[in-house]
């Protein structure tokens, strides 16, 4: 049985900043042995949707702007700057750097977090396509599609972390 300090600094990032979810995951007792990627996003996936909404706001308050500062400054978690250059999104025109900026103020100014979106698989044109439909939506329909996304993304990650059990 693997120890809290070794789950949480290995799944406490899965969450993006937010390690308290592989905290109360793992204090919850619902690990299944071996863990595998749908069991533990299973576990953390609990934790998340139990968390205040407050909480939440925090969880999504900690993803980066997409193609934004952190990004430009090198300053992004491993696997966000995986993710996003995965997506193209290191290698955007000055135009269209200058349209995921402006979208990037215009979506925190309205919802109050930055706008989420499991990119992989996605290219800049997806990501452009959907943040412009998104904007379009009120808060909660946005909140809501925003944890989903947060959900999809800790899947993913899990999954190139955790090998199924053969």
């Amino acid at each position: 049985m693997m120890s809290r300090e070794d789950f949480v600094s290995r799944f406490g990032g899965v969450f993006e900043h937010s390690p308290f979810i592989a905290e109360r995951a793992y204090d919850a007792g619902q690990m299944p042995e071996p863990l595998t990627a749908a069991g533990v996003h299973a576990s953390l996936t609990a934790v998340f949707r139990a968390a205040s909404p407050q909480e939440r706001l925090g969880v999504l308050s900690a993803h980066p702007d997409l193609a934004g500062r952190l990004a430009i400054a090198g300053e992004l978690t491993e696997d966000s700057r995986k993710e996003q250059s995965g997506a193209g999104l290191d290698r955007l025109t000055p135009a269209e750097h200058a349209r995921f900026t402006e979208l990037n103020l215009a979506y925190v100014e309205k919802f109050g977090f930055p706008f989420i979106v499991a990119v992989k698989g996605l290219g800049k044109d997806d990501i452009l396509s959907a943040f412009e439909t998104r904007i379009g939506n009120g808060r909660d329909e946005e909140f809501a599609t925003a944890t989903a996304q947060v959900e999809r993304i800790a899947l993913l990650r899990l999954t190139t972390m955790l090998p199924e059990a053969e």
